[in-house]
């Protein structure tokens, strides 16, 4: 069984969990098809005038495994927030058509031909993170409209809202020519690449106000993961708490798709991993998601990068091919220890 949370365990816990992340952020930077010198890139016994390690290191590998963490914790997190709100250990930050709104405005921008950019951002980042909020606040006007059961409407009219999307992400990939079909797959299958240092700071900023702002919501999470009569019981402001938990969930999940396109499996197999492993409590299982969540990312571009170089996977396919077999592991392993609160 879990032993009661505290703040002293929290904080061994989440610090321990931040020195393996910081850990693997360092060695994943240092890993690739080229080696680099720490010593050279940081201009010690480098050549006049020659900057090969730096550029390597600082220009490409480390923004690379920054925004690679970013990402990870801004799913893992969403996904951590999702499974209480829906009560349903099968919601993932995509459930609420977040995806197929993304990927909608990914084709429009590649068939569109639109060059302009945002903050540096390309039009294929700027309109899937129109898309996934437009998408967000239409899946919620319908919930909000088609009766007082908000939850299980909201998760209805995702479902619906993500087929429709999805037809029309098919209808407008049968008339786009081949090198239009191949920018959006690649996009749709999760792909991470080095950003502008601005792009860097925004994002992050974002994401983790996000975090910040939901785990100060983690009291309220853990009542309305009992149910909302519960929730209620125990003076919880139902209709606040899950407002203001679907719209920073769905933010920071805009934020990642608009960073890397589809990362599935992410916002998935994280939240249930620390929560067998160090119980329910949202005090504790939305940090602890967020930097596992990174650290999960991190790895999985790192292989991504390496598996079959010096051509690259997505890194979506890398998350589920090991993503789903580690689930099911952790799945066996801590079945009879943790009860699902949604029971």
């Amino acid at each position: 069984m879990h032993g009661p949370l505290t703040a002293r365990r929290l904080v061994i816990r989440l610090g321990a969990a931040v020195v393996v992340l910081c850990a693997m952020m360092v060695a994943c930077s240092l890993v690739g098809t080229e080696p680099v010198s720490v010593a050279r890139a940081l201009g010690f016994g480098a050549e006049e005038g020659v900057h090969y390690d730096y550029e390597i290191l600082f220009r490409i590998r480390l923004p690379r495994v920054v925004l690679a963490a970013i990402v990870g914790a801004a799913l893992a997190c969403s996904g951590a927030v999702l499974q209480a709100l829906l009560r349903n250990p099968l919601a993932d930050p995509y459930i609420l058509g977040i995806s197929s709104g993304a990927g909608l405005g990914t084709i429009v921008a590649v068939i569109s031909g639109v060059q302009w950019t945002v903050l540096g951002r390309s039009p294929i980042a700027v309109f899937a993170f129109a898309g996934a909020l437009a998408t967000v606040w239409l899946v919620w006007l319908i919930g909000r409209l088609t009766g007082r059961s908000q939850v299980t409407h909201l998760l209805l009219a995702g479902v619906v809202v993500n087929a429709f999307f999805s037809a029309m992400i098919m209808f407008l990939t049968s008339v786009a020519n081949s090198s239009q079909v191949h920018a959006t797959l690649f996009w749709l299958m999760g792909n991470i690449m080095e950003e502008d240092p601005l792009v860097l700071w925004v994002s992050g900023g974002l994401v983790m106000s996000g975090i910040g702002a939901l785990f100060l919501m983690g009291p309220q999470l853990n009542a309305v993961s009992f149910g909302e009569g519960d929730a209620r019981a125990m003076g919880v402001n139902t209709v606040v708490t899950q407002t203001a938990g679907f719209a920073i969930a769905a933010l920071i999940t805009a934020v990642a798709v608009s960073l890397s396109g589809l990362v599935g499996f992410a916002g998935l197999i994280v939240p249930h991993a620390v929560r067998l492993a160090f119980g329910p409590d949202h005090r504790q299982l939305l940090p602890l998601s967020s930097v596992v969540g990174a650290t999960f990312l991190v790895l999985a571009d790192t292989l991504a990068r390496m598996v079959v170089a010096p051509a690259q996977l997505p890194v979506g396919v890398v998350t589920a091919l090991v993503g789903g077999p580690f689930f099911l592991v952790l799945l066996v392993r801590y079945s009879r220890r943790v009860d699902w609160l949604a029971r």
